[in-house]
């Protein structure tokens, strides 16, 4: 008996598509998913679904049901109720890998890394971006916005160093601080993570009582607030475990990698990062990746994004512009898809030399659009109890202190940002960079708190000599 899950369509009000628009929509997510996705992830951490239609009674009842369980964020868009058209996917909380029936309790952990690079690119106009992560940046309009009440201490690339003392900072501020970024399943079922924007507390107590029959099956002794610290810390070190394991056999197809050392291995905003210089060191240790691991491929898709939003958004222009002049054109730039082999190909095109032509800009555009998706999406790691007796070769297990766990990772959220979201995204780094230009680096800097003060209006007096 399987455990699958359904998903359906959401749209704005009135904004309603034809049945045939809806089935296109998600025919294009699952072959983006089995043509593009599993290219760079592999087998084993892609899955895709299919899709399948439904009785309309039962897709109307189902609405119904699971209507005053969306959080309220969710509730602006309306489910598809009218063409009866879904992807089932399998339940990613539950272990994947393996074809029995899971019966023992299941620990499941979602974790969004967001972005673990800086950018590398000339195009890159203020030195702030060449210094402090996207994510560290984008935390303080979060803040100043109300959408969370603090920032988080978090920093993707302390997760993404593959130096284990800085992963473990990183996953413990992001125990501390869940936000959107983490949360943890107990067979199936939220015990930990932000519920809402701002209406989560985060009570390590609670969370070692449901996680202390996995790491501490027979120990009944261990309590207080000593214990709470241990089963975080086994926690964390089966976490960091699993994100640096492989998996999966499967190299990223024939996808060239983008040099990881082109970036600078450290955001100079991380809370580890000014520790250590608080603590009079200077120098980051960045063990790197392993080449099979999620994290690696991971960041190996973000880098499509080799020229930085500010160098695109020209060439975004450029092919723009070209639609604009041939709207028939769009079909054949697969701007829409069809997402299948050809598609992938023309990824393969690392060159950041500008001919000056469409196909190059479109190029750039699409990698951009595959970065983007790589940025935003989610990792899953299942974990489930196992007996010594039974690790066999096939299944991959970690082990910590009192317990072993056999375990699957997969990679969720893989829908391929819209087209449309660049001109977006553009002005959204212009905010960031300079509500953090003004509002923290300033704050930190009085000759830049000087100027900040200052009307930026200015006026050029020119007297004769």
């Amino acid at each position: 008996q399987r455990c699958v899950v359904l998903r359906f369509l959401k749209s704005p009000p009135n904004q309603n598509k034809t049945s045939e628009e809806i089935l296109h929509h998600l025919q294009n997510i699952v072959d983006f998913g089995k043509h593009v996705m599993k290219q760079f992830f592999g087998e084993n951490y892609v899955h895709h679904g299919e899709i399948i239609q439904l009785p309309l009674d039962f897709v109307r009842q189902l609405c119904l049901k699971i209507q005053p369980e969306r959080p309220e964020s969710r509730c602006d868009k309306d489910m598809d109720t009218l063409s009866g058209y879904a992807m089932c996917l399998p339940n990613l909380t539950r272990l994947q890998t393996y074809r029995f029936v899971e019966h023992r309790p299941i620990l499941c952990i979602e974790i969004k890394p967001k972005c673990g690079f800086i950018p590398f690119s000339s195009h890159v106009s203020q030195e702030i971006k060449h210094k402090v992560c996207r994510y560290c940046m984008h935390q303080h309009l979060k803040v100043a916005n109300g959408k969370w009440k603090r920032p988080s201490k978090y920093c993707p690339l302390d997760l993404f160093s593959g130096n284990k003392q800085r992963m473990h900072f990183a996953l413990k501020s992001l125990l501390q601080e869940a936000q959107n970024n983490l949360k943890i399943f107990k067979n199936g079922e939220l015990i930990y993570g932000c519920k809402d924007d701002q209406d989560f507390a985060c009570d390590w107590n609670e969370l070692a009582r449901h996680l202390k029959p996995f790491f501490f099956p027979s120990n009944g002794l261990v309590s207080g607030p000593h214990c709470t610290r241990t089963i975080v810390k086994e926690l964390i070190h089966v976490i960091t475990m699993t994100l640096l394991s492989s998996t999966d056999a499967c190299r990223a197809g024939d996808m060239k990698t983008v040099p990881i050392s082109q970036g600078r291995s450290y955001c100079e905003a991380s809370a580890f990062n000014k520790e250590l210089v608080r603590n009079g060191k200077h120098k980051l240790e960045s063990s790197g990746l392993p080449r099979g691991c999620i994290l690696y491929k991971t960041l190996q898709a973000q880098m499509l994004d080799m020229l930085d939003i500010e160098g695109l958004y020209p060439l975004y222009s450029r092919v723009e512009q070209y639609l604009e002049e041939f709207p028939e054109e769009r079909s054949t730039l697969q701007i829409d898809g069809p997402y299948n082999e050809a598609f992938y190909e023309k990824l393969l095109d690392l060159s950041t030399e500008d001919d000056g032509t469409v196909a190059f800009a479109l190029t750039k555009v699409q990698q951009y659009r595959i970065a983007m998706t790589a940025k935003d999406c989610s990792i899953m790691i299942a974990l489930s109890p196992c007996l010594q007796d039974e690790c066999s070769e096939q299944r991959p297990v970690v082990l910590t202190s009192k317990s072993r766990f056999t375990f699957s990772v997969s990679v969720l959220d893989l829908d391929l940002k819209p087209y449309e979201s660049i001109p977006h995204q553009y002005k959204l780094d212009g905010k960031i960079v300079n509500y953090y230009l003004k509002n923290v680096q300033a704050k930190d800097n009085p000759v830049m708190s000087n100027r900040f003060k200052e009307n930026e209006d200015c006026t050029l007096v020119l007297h004769k000599v």
